[in-house]
């Protein structure tokens, strides 16, 4: 049983980039991760090892070495891995996807906000009572990405046993919506029928797609000392920062220090997107370290014997993907987008960065720059928009 601080954070970060070395071997071999992401292997693997007493957190009410070490871990790169994060978010290339791809991607925001509330409402009393913050958390994963629904899960003060639930939802619910939206992107006679259908005008896409991409065709540089340890020094120099001046707001039941740091960082983070420092390369390797990292460290306390709501809780999130769509075909109608658009809005918030450049792929080879700009706009408004539907969600209670 691991008890030391040192041996604790030693051993998760192992076991996380042991995971990310099978994945680099087996890729080409099996389709396994592409089911099953990594971070869904470290989360429920290390809460695996932590069901079977792999480690000693604390002793009779007492912390350990390992457990102090794992919460000052959290809270010391949690602002920091924000920060990197953003950096790559530029607000002014995102404003070139045009008037109409933006209200696309914000029509698939409300939509989903909306799925929220309703399946909250339907389901609330079958769930347990911190619902409200795993769906928050659940959130800011659904609009932005994974880093949004750590740095809400932080923000809320959500217990290990509900980021269970929520990265349940999350990966099995999410991996069937994606399945669903390669098929429709994937179909020509579906979508001809939908465009055809709701009189949509695929030219917009097109010409934004030949305008942005000279953005797909920058060459990084090198990835050098001098860029990592600079990179690194100023992410933790804005995360400390941000914990300093967060102390001196004013606090409420939502604006804690731990949510004030994360909003600052937020700033700092999109700020800094639109500087020079976006150019330096390192910054979004630096931040998948931190991020696996703080996956794993989360897991480190939780139960799997705890989990005993988890089919309820898919089904949720099941609904919740069910009126996103409805409201989608609807909006669809309205402003007459087409299918691409619709997909690609709905993946950018659902998925994220990450997996909005695939479903553009699976379109046309031209357009995944459209997928990286709308992905990454969730990546900017997924933190505050998932804070907003945790107190939603509370306000219904």
């Amino acid at each position: 049983m691991i008890t030391s601080g040192y041996s604790f954070i030693a051993f998760i970060v192992c076991f996380a980039a042991g995971v990310f070395f099978i994945e680099e071997k087996l890729k080409s071999k099996t389709k396994f991760f592409e089911v099953i992401p990594p971070l869904v292997i470290i989360y429920f693997g290390v809460m695996l090892m932590s069901t079977f007493g792999f480690w000693s957190l604390s002793i009779d009410g007492v912390k350990t070495g390992a457990g102090i070490a794992r919460n000052g871990m959290k809270s010391a790169i949690l602002p920091s891995m924000i920060f990197l994060m953003l950096l790559k978010c530029d607000l002014r290339h995102i404003l070139k996807l045009g008037p109409k791809m933006l209200l696309a991607f914000f029509s698939a925001t409300f939509s989903i906000m909306t799925g929220f509330v309703v399946t909250f409402m339907i389901f609330k009393d079958k769930l347990a009572e911190n619902s409200w913050q795993a769906f928050g958390a659940l959130s800011g994963s659904w609009i932005g990405g994974t880093q949004n629904m750590v740095a809400v899960q932080q923000a809320l003060n959500l217990d290990d046993v509900g980021m269970g639930y929520t990265l349940l939802i999350d990966s099995i619910d999410y991996s069937i919506w994606i399945m669903l939206l390669l098929f429709f992107v994937g179909s020509s006679k579906l979508i001809m029928a939908f465009n055809k259908f709701n009189k949509a005008d695929t030219s917009i896409v097109e010409e934004l797609s030949e305008h942005l991409a000279a953005l797909d065709e920058e060459i990084v540089k090198e990835v050098t000392f001098l860029d990592l340890f600079g990179t690194l020094a100023f992410a933790l120099g804005a995360g400390a920062f941000c914990v300093w001046v967060a102390q001196y707001l004013p606090q409420t039941t939502f604006l804690n220090n731990t949510t004030w740091s994360i909003l600052l960082v937020t700033i700092m983070g999109i700020v800094g997107g639109m500087s020079p420092m976006s150019k330096v390369p390192g910054s979004k390797q630096l931040s998948n370290i931190f991020l696996y990292t703080l996956i794993g460290l989360i897991a480190s306390s939780a139960n799997f014997a705890e989990l005993t709501e988890a089919p309820v809780y898919i089904i949720a999130g099941a609904c919740i993907l069910g009126i996103h769509g409805l409201m989608m075909a609807i909006f669809a109608k309205i402003f007459k987008f087409d299918l691409f658009t619709c997909c690609v809005a709905s993946v950018a918030n659902i998925g994220g960065v990450a997996s909005a450049p695939v479903i553009a792929g699976a379109y046309n080879d031209s357009l995944v720059p459209v997928g990286v700009l709308m992905g990454m706009l969730g990546a900017i408004i997924g933190t505050g928009m998932g804070l907003i539907m945790a107190k939603i969600l509370f306000s219904l209670l």
